[in-house]
């Protein structure tokens, strides 16, 4: 089954950092801090602005973008866990390519 989501928002596979240190220090579960990183999956078409007018999605699926710590609603599918955020609620986007 595929996943569409509607208007602004967008389909996010959290980014986990690593379970070890660059010293060496494995990391708990429970200290592990909430990712702000993660691959988009799937966007909706856009949404529409206080003016009336309609606007695209201004990204796309497989963008690597940044968002807030307790942005979006985490919802688990397919044995994976996403999180769906509303494009409002992302910091930018990184440019792999740099």
């Amino acid at each position: 089954m595929e996943f569409k989501p509607l208007n602004d928002r967008l389909l996010v596979e959290e980014i986990y950092a690593d379970d070890i240190t660059p010293s060496g220090i494995i990391i708990p579960e429970q200290a592990k801090e909430k990712p702000q990183q993660g691959r988009v999956v799937a966007v909706g078409d856009g949404g529409y602005l206080k003016d009336g007018a309609f606007r695209k999605t201004q990204v796309k699926v497989g963008d690597l973008v940044l968002f807030g710590k307790f942005a979006g609603s985490s919802i688990k599918m397919n044995g994976k866990t996403y999180l769906i955020v509303m494009e409002e609620d992302l910091f930018g986007r990184f440019d792999e390519a740099a």
